[in-house]
């Protein structure tokens, strides 16, 4: 029996979604847009990028094939076909570019209704929510009310913060309610309940999550969000992938904010780290726990918190990088009829306006050693890859996709 890794390279999409214009994201396209911006050399506030793009590990797993599939361009220094790995192009069908959905989606689960939203005024939170959120948690108030960048809200309210007691609130085109307070000056755990309170008020809304945003640092210029992040999150409505496992008796590893996702249904080892490298980390150190028939599932953040959202063209096409150099480390434990998914969630064009995610299509590449390399087409819904992961595994089939891998 085989294990199964399966890695979100959160918000690395690689456009080409048909409905992209529904969303305001006709056009975008994170990895040929950063492709293109580093063969121009072109300068961004992290400042000027030297030399071409370089991934050969996924280029050779099919990234540069399944771009070109997608969009219909190449991206410069890409491939035309991947030469050792099984890849396709992964497209949702849930209404929504957030991360719950797509990971929900690539779990088997398509979301089958609406998110509630807030809307992009000011204020944004109803008052009687607020009002609510204040009475319960006995607050003097609260901070922002507004769609915002978590980074810039701290800088810009969080000396206030530390003055008043007021937490910092705010949300954005995703469904959301961020709450970001110091870990010393207002506490960590308060912080949590306070995000437990909240989010007891906003499920009933559709708010898809609550999300804690601690940060450390004695003023503007020294604020940094620590590696404390919590989601409260609604659950997903059906048994996903990870729950068809833990049922059948495997191990779940959830790597980063994955049991968060999935409000820890079907996770049996919830395992956290902060930042890329320290999760490829911990993902390396699951495979050597995990045993047959296992599922390894991480999330690797920081190409959406640190870069995309950013709009830091540079910094993510450096830590893409820094993801493809280690690439190797993680195929070199890998057993003979193990399996390895990299895809993504969304998107998040950094040379996109705005500082939201993008809907766009995914790459799904795979690889094993038992595994010819091949094209798997354009999947018509990201259950596809979770069904497959299932196949490969020995679990029952879900309903809303198909296996897709030809061994």
């Amino acid at each position: 029996m085989a294990r199964v890794i399966l890695c979100v390279l959160d918000s690395f999409g690689i456009g080409g979604a048909p409905d992209a214009k529904m969303f305001g994201d006709e056009g975008s396209n994170t990895f040929l847009h950063i492709a293109e911006h580093c063969d121009a050399g072109k300068a961004d506030k992290a400042g000027v990028r030297e030399g071409a793009l370089n991934l050969p590990n996924l280029d050779s797993l099919g990234l540069g094939a399944a771009g070109l599939l997608s969009s219909g361009i190449l991206a410069p220094n890409f491939s035309k076909q991947g030469k050792d790995g099984y890849w396709a192009v992964g497209r949702e069908v849930s209404n929504g570019k957030d991360t719950p959905s797509g990971h929900w989606e690539i779990a088997g689960v398509p979301v089958p209704f609406d998110w509630g939203y807030f809307p992009n005024t000011e204020p944004c939170f109803p008052d009687e929510l607020i009002k609510a959120i204040i009475e319960e948690a006995k607050l003097p108030g609260i901070l922002g009310n507004i769609h915002a960048s978590g980074t810039k809200i701290i800088e810009d309210l969080g000396e206030e913060h530390i003055k008043t007691g007021k937490p910092i609130c705010y949300t954005s085109v995703d469904s959301v309610f961020q709450i970001a307070a110091h870990e010393e000056y207002f506490g960590l755990e308060r912080l949590y309940d306070l995000c437990e309170i909240v989010f007891k008020h906003t499920a009933p809304l559709m708010i898809g999550r609550v999300i804690a945003r601690p940060f450390v640092g004695q003023s503007a210029k020294e604020f940094a969000r620590t590696g404390n992040r919590r989601d409260f999150a609604i659950a997903p409505p059906e048994p996903t992938l990870l729950d068809r496992a833990k049922e059948a008796g495997r191990q779940v590893f959830a790597i980063g904010k994955i049991s968060d996702i999935y409000a820890a249904h079907g996770v049996t080892h919830k395992i956290k780290a902060h930042g890329n490298m320290k999760l490829f980390d911990a993902t390396l150190e699951a495979i050597e726990m995990a045993q047959d028939g296992d599922l390894i599932f991480t999330n690797f953040v920081d190409f959406d918190s640190e870069y995309g959202h950013r709009r830091d063209v540079v910094g993510y096409a450096n830590a893409l990088e820094q993801f493809d150099r280690r690439l190797p480390e993680m195929i070199a434990k890998m057993g003979q009829d193990d399996l390895l998914v990299l895809t993504a969630d969304h998107g998040n064009d950094p040379t996109w306006e705005g500082t939201d995610h993008t809907r766009e299509q995914v790459p799904i590449l795979c690889y094993s050693h038992s595994l010819n390399a091949g094209n798997g087409g354009v999947r018509l819904v990201l259950s596809d890859i979770g069904e497959t992961i299932a196949s490969w595994l020995g679990l029952k089939a879900g309903e809303h996709g198909i296996n897709f891998l030809k061994r």
